[in-house]
């Protein structure tokens, strides 16, 4: 489809639900009357048989969500949807402007649509496929393009077992954890980050496990071609995780990685790696406040260095709710390793995994690894479905022998070993409108004033300015 009608298509259905309204059943004013389900990031874990509940206030299009197969059973039914999403970038320098990334003004524009059969609660059976463009983007990377494609195709599986229920997910699926520091399905930018892989799970009470077996989807030619993804045994990720609910307010979970890429290069060394990552974390929400902390040690080797990493990242605020707006102080700290010896076969430069693409800011100024990042904020609710956030943050490298990186653990040209740890100072006002429940509409705005081994390496401040609609049905 081309990107320009899947322009006009994203934006009528923007606005049509604000011009259409469904009649509900006069039955619609019961107090007992089931919650209409909720449109989720993950479109798979979305139930809509409560719309065999004729209580249930309907909408538009209900008719392809919840499709009954079976007079005796509203838990086998088939559910069809979609997603769209336009967001206008224009990013002064990408890079800093080092190499040669110089002003750029583009749209990022993803199509996805799903088929969804469940089968007696027990069995799941779902499709996804995806449309990528990029138009005007100059420099495209995998994460930008992928015109046709298959996102997602898998069969869950769920059966009682003893206490708990136990669930096995095979096939390609996408998959993150927590606030998605470092796994997480690649949201931000235009193409998601899927996984070929075997899943499995079991969950009792305030218990939850889970252990997995995947090889990242990676994307030939930037896309180009339809049904260009692969994935292989050169490049895996692994997992065994547990995590536990604590008094009610808080969460802790713990998980071993085991991850490999052939052929992987960093500044100081090349070749097979594999990394071991052991990871733990704690959160908790009570009384207005909300906490996060997530640390991460790696080992393993690439080529003939042994590895030797580590990360910490944390979240925290405090919300008013007493006062008008409801405002909301954050804080928001991250370090990373980076490598302070290049020639002692020790390499100490972080992998971040599969980090998110806004878990920063969606300007992808720099990326998790070798920093040390102090970001405070506020953010105000004038409307039940408005936020306004504004920040400030400032960043240093852990260790000058290492790079400054950008998103996608990409070292800026000229910046390892040069003197000089501020890496910069970057400002961030966001807007976020849920305009209903279907469809949203953002603004992100980023100006980073760079530090001197950037500038020395031939970078300079740089303005990011990010305005998108989106759609769900």
């Amino acid at each position: 489809m081309p990107w320009r009608l899947r322009f006009i298509i994203t934006t009528m259905a923007l606005l049509i639900p604000q011009l259409v309204h469904a009649q509900e059943s006069d039955n619609t004013a019961n107090a007992t009357a089931p919650t209409r389900p909720a449109i989720l990031p993950n479109r798979w874990e979305e139930d809509w048989s409560v719309l065999a509940d004729p209580r249930v206030p309907r909408e538009p299009l209900d008719s392809l969500k919840y499709m009954p197969l079976s007079p005796d059973d509203s838990k086998t039914y088939l559910s069809l949807g979609a997603d769209f999403r336009e967001r206008f970038e224009a990013n002064d320098a990408a890079n800093f402007g080092v190499s040669g990334n110089h002003n750029n003004d583009y749209l990022i524009s993803r199509t996805e649509w799903h088929a969804d059969l469940h089968i007696a609660g027990q069995v799941q059976m779902f499709a996804q496929f995806e449309s990528d463009f990029a138009p005007w983007k100059t420099t495209l990377t995998p994460a930008d393009q992928d015109v046709l494609d298959l996102e997602q195709a898998f069969v869950t599986v769920s059966e009682p077992a003893g206490d708990g229920t136990a669930r096995m997910r095979l096939g390609r699926q996408q998959m993150n954890f927590d606030f998605q520091r470092f796994v997480s399905d690649r949201d931000g930018p235009n193409v998601r980050q899927s996984f070929d892989a075997a899943w499995g799970e079991y969950e009792k009470g305030p218990w939850k496990f889970i252990t997995f077996y995947s090889q990242p989807v990676q994307i030939s030619n930037f896309g180009a071609q339809p049904f260009d993804s692969y994935s292989s045994g050169a490049n895996t990720f692994s997992v065994v995780r547990a995590q536990r609910e604590l008094f009610g307010w808080a969460t802790a979970s713990a998980y071993y990685a085991y991850f490999t890429q052939d052929s992987a290069k960093y500044l100081s060394v090349s070749g097979n790696e594999r990394r071991d990552s052991i990871d733990a974390r704690f959160a908790a929400k009570i009384n207005g406040f909300d906490g996060d902390l997530e640390v991460m040690v790696q080992t393993g080797s690439i080529g003939s260095d042994s590895i030797r990493a580590w990360a910490v990242g944390s979240l925290s605020g405090y919300t008013f709710a007493g006062i008008g707006w409801t405002p909301r102080l954050g804080f928001q700290f991250d370090a990373a390793s980076g490598d302070s010896n290049p020639h002692d076969n020790v390499l100490q430069t972080f992998n971040p995994l599969f980090p998110n693409g806004y878990y920063f800011s969606l300007a992808g100024y720099t990326g998790y690894t070798n920093l040390i990042h102090v970001k405070p904020s506020i953010a105000f609710h004038p409307t039940d479905s408005l936020t306004l956030t504004v920040a400030v943050a400032a960043q240093w490298r852990e260790t000058t022998a290492d790079a400054v990186y950008t998103q996608g653990n990409v070292p800026v040209p000229g910046t390892a070993g040069q003197a000089g740890r501020y890496t910069g100072t970057y400002g961030q006002l966001d807007l976020d409108w849920a305009i209903n429940p279907h469809s949203s509409f953002a603004v992100q705005a980023v100006r980073f004033d760079v530090g001197n081994a950037i500038k020395r390496a031939g970078g300079h401040n740089s303005d990011y300015l990010g305005v998108q609609i989106s759609n769900a049905w």
